[in-house]
């Protein structure tokens, strides 16, 4: 439908339809919702509730964290809207770095999906690296563990590829990438994996987000990113640097062509 269509149906403004349909509204009032839901024949009382709550929601920061089933897309929508990543990666390559080999090769790991999925999988993440070849695009630092530099994923062929674009992706005037070397010993991201994710509005402040197999989690009080950001800058401090992060991984790829 239109937004003449829709405003015609419901009696709501095309002003205020417009500005729900492009997150201008930071609510959407209950009559409003209620007229929009029977308009889409939304009819399942469990999906109106979800939408009420979400909408009654909408205004506390937290929100999507109980929401992850409903909204599956959030990541991929976090990071179209973020103006700069930080994230800590110490068995693969991060997934906003790999090639689709490498890609499919992780998701292979598991042993127990099929290749349609797998092939999915694969074309969902690399679509999900288009944020960072756009114009404007984000900032990305990314501290990969030495380990997963020298982890053989896939192949040795696999991995030369793989070294291969980090070089490249290096390059780029967004993206900086530290080695966290064997020699550094303990360090303060020995818990594992985080990304970072800061936005633009200030209303919306910064997300840390953490994944395991069983499922994902977003945290954002104010605590919590202090924690993430020390944890990210202290363990940086640690790294080599992206000039000295770059010659590794060179060297590194010069000792799997031999």
């Amino acid at each position: 439908m239109t937004l003449n269509d829709v405003a015609k149906h419901t009696g709501i403004s095309r002003a205020n339809l417009s500005k729900i349909e492009q997150a201008e509204s930071k609510t959407v009032p209950t009559p409003t919702l209620n007229k929009l839901l029977d308009l889409y024949r939304i009819e399942v009382s469990e999906v109106r509730d979800a939408m009420h709550e979400l909408s009654r929601l909408a205004g506390e920061r937290g929100w999507w964290a109980r929401y992850k089933d409903l909204l599956p897309q959030m990541l991929p929508d976090f990071e179209a809207e973020a103006c700069a990543f930080r994230t800590y990666h110490a068995q693969v390559i991060p997934g906003m770095l790999q090639t689709p080999e490498y890609a499919g090769a992780v998701f292979r790991a598991n042993k127990v999906r099929e290749d349609d999925e797998i092939a999915d999988r694969v074309s969902a993440r690399i679509r999900r690296q288009e944020v960072l070849k756009r114009p404007n695009p984000p900032t990305y630092s990314a501290i990969i563990d030495e380990g997963a530099l020298k982890r053989t994923v896939g192949s040795p062929e696999v991995m030369r590829a793989q070294l291969q674009h980090l070089i490249h992706m290096a390059a780029r005037r967004n993206i900086d990438i530290y080695v966290l070397p064997f020699a550094a010993g303990a360090h303060p991201a020995t818990e594992g994996t985080f990304i970072v994710m800061d936005f633009p509005d200030p209303r919306d402040a910064s997300i840390a987000y953490l994944e395991n197999p069983a499922t994902s989690l977003y945290l954002e009080e104010d605590h919590q990113i202090r924690m993430f950001n020390d944890m990210f800058g202290n363990t940086q401090g640690c790294s080599l640097t992206p000039v000295q992060s770059l010659a590794f991984i060179k060297e590194l790829l010069t000792t799997l062509e031999e």
